[in-house]
């Protein structure tokens, strides 16, 4: 169509004209080389360069990029991305009517534990494209269930002519199943299996308790205190076990991880398998998927099972050179749905729709609210699903969003957001701690802790990330690895004090216009002094009430009982320097030292 090139120009349009695209690397020569520009072919070229160019350009400079590129003329252009799939439905003529009904070959567990995946697998039949020809599924109903009490199951493709449908029961006792498809063999097998009690380590999967807290199935608190390895699962297995390892003695109960792999500085390294198979060419078929890859992300996902810590897969993102964020409607739809119902089964998933999805301009918030109900509708379990931003906030009140997942620093905002969206906060982003160029990646691990502690009496929950280089190009925020930061361990001992509320978590409390306070209402207070450094603090709570009094070194991670016990006030001495705390427990509440 014809368009004169200027500001509200899609970079993607001005750098596949050759006029066009001259003129930019005229002006911006640094700009199309950066890894993190290229795959925002959909932002408008102007607010592309105000983000990422503007300090280059004077006034003078920048009006004349854009007379230059409009003395262009009308230009006619094809659209930024030309893949483009007609969608595929499941056919009803798979198998030939000679094919008897519900005689494939079934094999599953007769026992298996409330909250643990129960697996159905169908051998059938496997000519032309399964992934996308056959659609299968099973209803499980429990023993003595009333009409309606029944939970639909969408199953998926394997490989090999083997089909799958995993279930999650949320109750004990016997079960029973029918599986549906639209291929003869696989439809009206009917059998039955018994879910006993969860053994040690199953608490089920993770929910919002109340407004603001998580809790698992069990009732047990559950307090997110993530990190981030975006692309840990497209590294070397060596590297994911040493990932494997460091987390096992981190401390962290959350990691985000992305489902495609991650195009950006430090982490340009092409992965050994992709989501969808590639072709001889070296293209992609979005029709099938690389069942390597879905393998092996489900091993790490049960290595993160095994250690208590949730995976909260990031669905789409905009660092791509591959393709994978602008495949259209078609492709989008259906890989959401094979990868929810692939793993919905384990109880450490959650969902985030996208990370930094303002970015990604090929989708449109119609786009985000028709990929967020196919999430919902095939999930039969519920996990917790987000939606993560770079600048513009998502409206978390949409009822799909279980949480906030924010990024940004401003933790003086949380009130406000718990108010706004009355949905736990939990800021994902707020930094990282270590020490490549970019102001977001080189933060001081004070400045890192600090900010946990703040979210944490504010009654939310930041997550942490790590950024410092190193020869091998292996920074943990990317590709996992080890650690070698300085907040990992704080952030653990915060947990712990987390932990020790008699509630195990921390609600906001009355607070001193200096000093923030969380806790549990006139039985457990955390108050954060923050980079502040007092010589004392004048302490007054309502008499009545006898508080044993701590002093909290939250970079030293040492607690130090005062003697005596607080009864209306007391002047409570401290050491001078910044990130101290003070604990406040009720004399007759236990008492961690």
């Amino acid at each position: 169509m014809p368009e004169t090139f200027s500001a509200e120009s899609a970079l993607g349009v001005i750098l596949d004209d050759s006029e066009g695209a001259a003129i930019f690397r005229r002006y911006l020569p640094h700009l199309p080389a950066q890894p993190y520009v290229l795959p925002l072919r959909h932002m408008p070229v102007g607010e592309l360069v105000s983000v990422f160019g503007g300090s280059l350009l004077d006034a003078d400079a920048s009006e004349q990029l854009w007379a230059d590129l409009a003395a262009l003329g009308p230009k006619t252009h094809g659209p930024v991305s030309e893949y483009v799939e007609s969608r595929i439905t499941p056919r009803t003529d798979y198998e030939p009517e000679s094919v008897e009904r519900g005689s494939a070959e079934v094999s599953h567990p007769a026992v298996v534990e409330r909250w643990d995946a129960f697996e159905l697998e169908l051998r059938g039949p496997r000519h032309a494209n399964p992934f996308v020809d056959v659609d299968v599924a099973a209803r499980f109903t429990p023993a003595g269930a009333g009409a309606g009490a029944d939970v639909r199951v969408g199953g998926f493709y394997d490989g090999d002519g083997r089909y799958v449908v995993r279930f999650m029961p949320p109750s004990e006792g016997e079960w029973s199943f029918i599986t549906e498809s639209t291929a003869r063999s696989l439809d009206g097998i009917a059998g039955g299996f018994t879910v006993q009690r969860p053994g040690v380590g199953n608490r089920g999967q993770v929910r919002v308790d109340g407004q603001f807290h998580f809790v698992h199935a069990n009732g047990e608190p559950f307090v997110p205190l993530g990190t981030t390895a975006y692309a840990w699962t497209h590294q070397s297995a060596a590297l994911q076990e040493r990932t494997i390892e460091t987390l096992s003695g981190a401390g962290f109960t959350k990691l985000r991880m992305c489902l495609f792999p991650k195009s950006y500085d430090f982490n340009l390294k092409e992965p050994d398998c992709f989501p969808f198979e590639r072709t001889e060419d070296g293209t992609f078929d979005f029709a099938r998927f690389d069942l390597s890859y879905f393998r092996n992300l489900e091993h790490r996902i049960h290595q993160l099972q095994k250690l208590g810590v949730e995976a909260d897969l990031i669905l789409f993102h905009p660092y791509d050179r591959w393709g994978f964020s602008d495949l259209g409607k078609v492709v989008d739809d259906r890989f959401v749905s094979y990868v929810v119902r692939r793993l919905a089964a384990f109880r450490n998933v959650w969902w985030s729709m996208a990370n930094e999805y303002d970015l990604l301009r090929s989708k449109s918030l119609e786009d985000w609210e028709r990929l967020a109900g196919i999430v919902t509708h095939e999930d039969h379990v519920g996990h917790l699903t987000s939606i993560h931003n770079w600048i513009t906030m998502y409206d978390h009140s949409r009822p799909w969003i279980t949480h906030s997942s924010i990024q940004s620093n401003a933790v003086e905002r949380i009130s406000e957001w718990r108010f706004t969206w009355g949905k736990p906060v939990v800021l994902d982003e707020c930094g990282y701690e270590g020490d490549v160029p970019h102001g977001w990646g080189n933060l001081t691990g004070e400045d890192l802790t600090r900010m946990h502690w703040e979210a944490a009496v504010r009654g939310a929950y930041a997550g942490h990330g790590e950024t410092f280089l190193n020869p091998a190009e292996e920074l943990w925020w990317a590709k996992g690895g080890e650690l070698v930061g300085h907040s990992p361990e704080r952030i653990a001992f915060l947990r712990s004090v987390i932990e020790a509320s008699p509630t195990g978590r921390l609600e906001p409390l009355p607070s001193d216009f200096d000093l923030p306070w969380g806790g549990v209402a006139e039985r457990y207070a955390v108050g954060y002094f923050g980079a502040h450094q007092p010589r004392y603090r004048d302490v007054q709570r309502r008499p009545g009430t006898r508080y044993h009094v701590d002093v909290i070194d939250t970079w030293s991670m040492t607690i130090e009982r005062l003697p005596g016990v607080l009864d209306g006030s007391m002047r409570v001495e401290l050491p001078a320097r910044p990130y101290m705390a003070l604990r406040l427990i009720a004399v007759d509440q236990a008492s961690p030292a």
